[in-house]
């Protein structure tokens, strides 16, 4: 009753306009008031919810995307990237992929992809024969490789919130990642192909191999986080300190793009970011504890299992809850809200903890590009000053193969565990 108390109270606030964070958290303070909780408890689960060394990493990504996106090094990622793939039919829809992934490698954030990168891809891709809708839609659905690949933002969240191991879930994030660029870049072919979008570029490879060296600092970012995070030279946090440090100077002293002077208000701006994050993780956290002591984990518990006890249809059904839930509601809202009320139905039936917690994120994630209330769709409308309709009606294709792929993850737990086991040592449940 309290659980259903809290999230009526949240969904009618919704309704009416109040700010995602102030709703969640006005029915947190109102249920406790109604069922007599005392009030000093939603104080002790907020800070409790925040008080993690881990999450220091946030607002450091948050800053290195911030620095990526006014220091030049979005440009160079998407021109060396086109200087690959350019030659192919539908090449720079898969240079959008390309450099979202590499991005995501610093940042961790989809909507800093789309912003930094978006006006880039959309421009270029219109410029060279692709409808502006189509170039829209690719920029807005490739963002959520900022989510998925290490090191998401989004990950370190769902992990240090679930109590599981940041490092091996990051490295699982290698699998959703891959498969979704592997489904998004078929589809981008066919859809090329078919339609005859996309000119094809002739620079010659000496023109090539100049981009592309011109590019590689950018591009060596990634390679330099996720090596020293996966090779045990530093944690996430420091990781995320590098990113900062690395951007920085790439922006400053290699490309010459950012000026010292700009810098307080890309802190300004990260910070802003970053309170809206953590502020709704804290409210999160406190509604966690009225659905535990409510035991609504224990009652969805109960209803899943009566229905199968299979894993694998337990993951399928999850699934389903996850792409309907990440649709409507603010991704880390849903994270921070469906781990308690899920995660313990998932290890009952064998799941392991690591494969749930990826699994959760490359789900939750599709809400980001999805109507109602994909931020990240959001954001491309804004840059692509185009209507939201016509970018949905474009992404369809990859709406659907986006969901193949979470079906993929569900069914083929490996494609997270692997690289989990190779990059950390981490042992999957049963083994």
């Amino acid at each position: 009753m309290m659980s259903l108390t809290l999230i009526s109270i949240f969904v009618v606030l919704l309704a009416l306009g109040v700010p995602l964070a102030l709703a969640l958290g006005a029915g947190v303070v109102a249920t406790l008031l109604l069922f007599g909780l005392p009030l000093d408890v939603l104080a002790q689960s907020m800070f409790s919810s925040m008080n993690s060394f881990l999450l220091v990493a946030v607002p450091l990504f948050v800053l290195a995307g911030n620095v990526m996106a006014g220091g030049g090094i979005s440009e160079r990622i998407f021109s060396g990237a086109a200087a690959i793939f350019g030659r192919f039919r539908g090449g720079l829809g898969q240079v959008n992929i390309a450099a979202s992934a590499v991005f995501g490698g610093i940042s961790g954030s989809s909507v800093a992809d789309v912003v930094s990168l978006g006006k880039i891809e959309i421009k270029a891709m219109t410029d060279h024969g692709y409808p502006k809708a189509y170039g829209a839609a690719m920029t807005m659905v490739t963002s959520t490789l900022s989510s998925v690949i290490p090191p998401s933002i989004l990950m370190i969240i769902a992990a240090s919130s679930a109590g599981v191991s940041v490092g091996a879930a990051l490295a699982g994030g290698f699998g959703p990642s891959v498969v979704f660029i592997v489904v998004l870049m078929i589809m981008n072919y066919i859809i090329s192909v078919r339609r005859k979008y996309g000119e094809i570029t002739k620079d010659s490879l000496k023109q090539s191999l100049k981009v592309i060296a011109v590019g590689i600092p950018a591009m060596g970012g990634p390679i330099v986080i996720l090596f020293g995070l996966f090779g045990g030279l530093f944690t996430p946090t420091e990781a995320a300190a590098i990113a900062v440090v690395y951007s920085v100077l790439v922006a400053m002293f290699v490309y010459r793009d950012m000026k010292p002077r700009q810098f307080p208000a890309m802190l300004v701006e990260s910070g802003v970011t970053t309170g809206t994050i953590l502020f709704i993780a804290m409210v999160a956290g406190a509604a966690s504890f009225v659905f535990t002591v409510d035991g609504l984990p224990a009652r969805v518990s109960a209803g899943l299992t009566s229905i199968t006890s299979d894993p694998t249809m337990i993951m399928l059904i999850i699934g389903l809850i996850l792409l309907v839930v990440g649709a409507i509601m603010d991704i880390t809202a849903a994270i921070l809200l469906t781990i308690p009320i899920l995660m313990p139905t998932a290890l009952a039936a064998g799941v392991d903890p690591v494969h749930f917690i990826v699994f959760l994120v490359a789900a939750l994630s599709i809400g980001l590009v999805t109507p109602p209330v994909g931020v990240s769709l959001f954001a491309t409308s804004f840059v692509a000053k185009l209507p939201i309709e016509q970018i949905v009606r474009a992404a369809l294709p990859h709406y659907a193969v986006m969901v193949v792929a979470v079906v993929l993850l569900a069914v083929i737990p490996e494609l997270v565990l692997l690289p989990a086991e190779w990059l950390t040592g981490y042992v999957p449940v049963g083994r």
